[in-house]
């Protein structure tokens, strides 16, 4: 039977070093991706998310804690990723909660949780604190999110 933390640890290593092949390794063919930035993403587009997010960090740095094996699928862990935000030079400290489906050695599930308006606030600065909270400037956000990475699959061939 595969180490589930060690699946998580080989993940999040790889993340710290803006590996996103490492990353991707971890996942099954199949796998499910959520985040209140993305959404729902699925096999290639999630992929495709880490590698570009791994490609344009700037000054950025992750740790990783909590690793809790919950039985023998799920597990959930703490990890916290210290950015400057590309579009706008903000820097963004985003503390996350890591929830995973592992399956014969392969993550099929992935949701990351954090609080979206927070997000918005440290990323687009004055204008995101004082209307980060309204669904408009959420739905703006998840859409030029989702806009992105479609043009990066487009561009990268993915």
């Amino acid at each position: 039977m595969p180490d589930n933390k060690a699946i998580i640890e080989k993940f999040y290593t790889s993340f710290q070093q803006l590996d996103a092949g490492g990353m991707n390794s971890c996942y099954s063919e199949d796998i499910v991706f959520s985040d209140p930035v993305f959404m729902i993403l699925k096999g290639d587009e999630v992929r495709a998310m880490w590698a570009m997010l791994c490609t344009t960090a700037k000054s950025f740095s992750l740790s990783f804690s909590d690793i809790e094996l919950l039985d023998e699928e799920y597990v959930t862990c703490k990890w916290q990723a210290v950015y400057v935000f590309s579009k706008t030079g903000h820097k963004v400290t985003n503390n996350v909660k890591a929830y995973m489906r592992i399956i014969d050695g392969k993550i099929t599930e992935h949701s990351d949780a954090f609080r979206l308006s927070t997000w918005i606030g440290q990323a687009l600065g004055w204008k995101g604190v004082l209307f980060g909270w309204t669904g408009l400037v959420k739905k703006k956000v998840q859409r030029t999110a989702r806009e992105s990475l479609l043009k990066y699959m487009e561009v990268n061939g993915e």
